[in-house]
């Protein structure tokens, strides 16, 4: 259920976060990849739809990266405690970034 004081996913959002379900501890996907798994061409509204995540952690939001294969976002922030916590999360995973960017391909999850 949404938090308190949410609107409740719309039917989009509830796709995304269905296939954001799907991504394995230890394992991080792409905005991009989601979106292509729920055939949406838009990285940036699957990104919009994981901001407004209620449903952390049950729905792993924090296992989705760039496409770049940088970290990307987290709750709607680029850099400081948030992005910290991300890698942390990540990290306690196993899932680990040299110079800013997926150190092994193998945990990219392909749905």
């Amino acid at each position: 259920m949404p938090m308190k004081n949410e609107r409740p996913p719309t039917p989009f959002e509830e796709k995304v976060y269905a296939a954001t379900r799907r991504i394995p501890r230890g394992k991080v996907s792409t905005y991009r990849l989601i979106g292509k798994s729920i055939q949406c061409e838009s990285s940036q509204a699957v990104g919009q739809a994981l901001r407004r995540n209620p449903f952390a952690p049950k729905v792993p939001c924090h296992r989705v990266i760039a496409s770049s294969l940088t970290i990307g976002g987290f709750f709607g922030q680029r850099d400081g405690a948030e992005i910290k916590r991300k890698l942390k999360l990540l990290g306690e995973e196993g899932v680990r970034f040299v110079n800013g960017k997926l150190a092994d391909l193998d945990r990219v999850h392909h749905f």
